[in-house]
């Protein structure tokens, strides 16, 4: 496993972040908790540190499993990332971004997780109801009460990230130390402006679906083959085959054939390499596929391996976060 630092706090994670959306029942696809257990295990023997799951995922299974495997472990040596933001019961306050809503789903996520801290904390999406000074305040008084260590927060536009940034100098506030976005090599929209903001502010990079939800992984005629691929509602609603999408997964097939290798390896290699990237959140449902990405951190691409893949790249619709 190779390692590096989150943005510029200074903590240490693996180059892979386990994803933890697949613990618990909320999809066909999901994972119980023996199995959840068994991924867990591997992924540490593997040495990934790194484990990003959110309140919503499975209604606090996926935290529930989460802090229960990493029970028997010394919890020192792993690095917890959750989220909040999304509704998790029928009251007008189980969601949002409010103080309220932080501090109780805050207080629930660490029961589940089985932690007096959480260490990194992050907001799952941008509340256009909250004032962001609010959200801020609270999330800052979190990290001096000792609830958590860091806190991020996840696709949004740059106007509004460089709009908290500032909020947070201006008032002295806890700083946004990640951003988990949309990024991989079929959607590349991030480059325009928040990965040159986030290099600028030395703000860690954690990108969701790095493998396109799977379209990154297979041939494209065969997305729709896998369970996730009949059933993923979201997986409609992403523009990865549009523009030269189709052409850049022929050709990531044509360089996983040439090195030996998987798609999927190809893909995390690419993200990589990008120097604003520090660990892809990778959600896999099997201990091959988590393999497989553990080994995709010692693969390199040369450079017109890199522009290979790049070029067929034409401007998509942002998706994601709108």
């Amino acid at each position: 496993m190779e390692y590096t630092t989150l943005g510029d706090t200074g903590m240490t994670v693996s180059q892979v972040c386990l994803g933890c959306m697949s613990f618990g029942t909320g999809r066909e696809w999901m994972l119980d908790p023996e199995q959840s257990q068994e991924l867990i295990d591997r992924a540490i023997e593997l040495g990934v540190n790194f484990f990003d799951t959110a309140n919503v995922y499975s209604t606090g299974e996926s935290e529930a499993i989460l802090g229960d495997a990493l029970a028997e472990y010394d919890r020192d040596e792993q690095v917890v990332a959750t989220k909040v933001f999304g509704e998790m019961a029928d009251h007008p306050n189980a969601s949002g971004l409010s103080r309220k809503a932080i501090e109780q789903e805050l207080d629930d996520s660490l029961e589940r997780l089985g932690m007096e801290t959480v260490d990194l904390y992050q907001t799952h999406r941008w509340d256009y109801d909250t004032p962001i000074e609010e959200t801020l305040g609270a999330l800052d008084d979190a990290v001096r009460r000792e609830k958590v260590r860091y806190i991020g927060t996840s696709s949004m536009w740059a106007y509004q990230f460089a709009e908290a940034l500032h909020a947070s100098d201006r008032l002295g506030l806890e700083r946004f130390a990640t951003m988990q976005n949309h990024y991989n090599v079929l959607y590349r929209e991030e480059e325009r402006e928040m990965l040159p903001l986030c290099e600028q502010e030395g703000v860690g990079v954690i990108p969701w679906s790095p493998l396109a939800r799977g379209v990154a992984a297979r041939p494209h005629e065969e997305v729709e083959a896998t369970t996730r691929g009949e059933t993923d509602q979201y997986l409609e609603m992403m523009p990865y085959l549009q523009g030269g999408g189709e052409e850049i997964n022929e050709r990531l097939q044509e360089l996983a054939e040439e090195m030996g290798v998987t798609m999927a390896q190809v893909a995390l290699a690419w993200l990589l390499e990008q120097e604003t990237v520090d660990a892809p959140i990778v959600g896999v449902t099997s201990i091959e596929h988590l393999e497989e990405a553990v080994e995709a951190t010692e693969l390199s691409l040369s450079d017109s391996d890199q522009e290979y893949l790049e070029e067929p790249y034409e401007p998509l619709p942002v998706a994601g976060h709108e």
